[in-house]
C-alpha cells in the first residue's frame, strides 16, 4: 500500500504558520539542522520563502558562510573526522558579526556571510539591519552542537539516510555529531526529506 505524502508547499506552509503564530512579535531564530547531503539548505531557502509569504521579514544565513581557513582544521590530524567536526567552523566569529547583533535587536548592524570557503578568503562584510520583528533562518550541519545551544528560538532536524561512503571525512563526522548531540532528540521539529518533492513532519517517537 502507498504511504500518503504530503505536498511540499503544504508541510513547508504548515510549518511557517506555527513558527509566525509563537514567534509573531520580536526577533527569532531559526536552525535547520542535517547531516551532509540532507537537503537542509534547499530546505531552509523554502521555509524562509513560506514565511516571507506570510509577511514577515526574512534573512537567510548559512553556517557554511562561517568556515575557519582550511589549514586550521585540514592537516595531518590522525582523527581526520574529529578534526572537521570540531574545527570546521568559526562560531565566536558567528556569534560576533551575526547572532549576538541580530538578538539585540535595535539599530545594530549584522552580518549574514563571513568566510567564502571555495575562495579560502574572508568576505567584504556587508552589514544588515532589520526592524523590531525579524525572523532569521540558519542552516548548517553540527548546528545542534553544545557551544550553540540556546542560540535558537526554533530548530529543525532534516533527516535523509546517511551516504555510506568510507573514508568520507564529512561523513564521519556526521556520524560523530549523531553519536554525541542526537540531534533529533533536541530538535523542535523533525523533517523527514527522504522524498525531497515530498517532505513530511514526523515526531522523535516515529520509526
Amino acid at each position: 500500500m502507498a504511504t500518503w505524502a504530503p505536498e511540499k508547499k503544504d508541510t513547508l506552509e504548515s510549518l511557517a504558520t506555527e513558527i509566525l503564530h509563537n514567534y509573531g512579535v520580536g526577533r527569532a531564530i531559526v536552525a535547520v539542522d542535517g547531516a551532509s547531503g540532507s537537503g537542509s539548505r534547499q530546505f531552509a531557502d523554502d521555509l524562509a520563502a513560506a514565511m516571507r509569504l506570510g509577511g514577515r521579514k526574512v534573512f537567510r544565513a548559512s553556517l557554511s558562510d562561517f568556515h575557519r581557513p582550511r589549514s586550521a582544521w585540514e592537516n595531518p590530524n590522525p582523527e581526520p573526522a574529529e578534526a572537521f567536526y570540531a574545527e570546521t567552523f568559526d562560531y565566536s566569529v558567528l556569534r560576533r558579526v551575526l547572532i549576538d547583533p541580530f538578538r539585540a535587536s535595535g539599530s545594530t548592524g549584522f552580518v549574514l556571510a563571513a568566510y567564502d570557503a571555495r575562495r579560502e578568503a574572508k568576505i567584504q562584510p556587508k552589514w544588515m539591519t532589520a526592524g523590531t520583528d525579524a525572523v532569521l533562518v540558519i542552516d548548517g550541519v553540527f548546528i545542534n552542537r553544545p557551544e550553540l545551544a540556546g542560540l535558537w528560538n526554533y530548530s529543525i532536524w532534516v533527516e535523509a539516510p546517511l551516504p555510506q561512503n568510507p573514508g568520507d571525512v564529512a561523513a564521519e563526522a556526521d556520524a560523530l555529531y549523531l553519536d554525541r548531540v542526537r540531534p533529533r532528540t533536541v530538535a523542535t521539529s523533525i523533517i523527514d526529506n527522504r522524498d525531497v518533492d515530498h517532505p513530511r513532519r514526523v515526531f522523535a517517537d516515529s520509526c
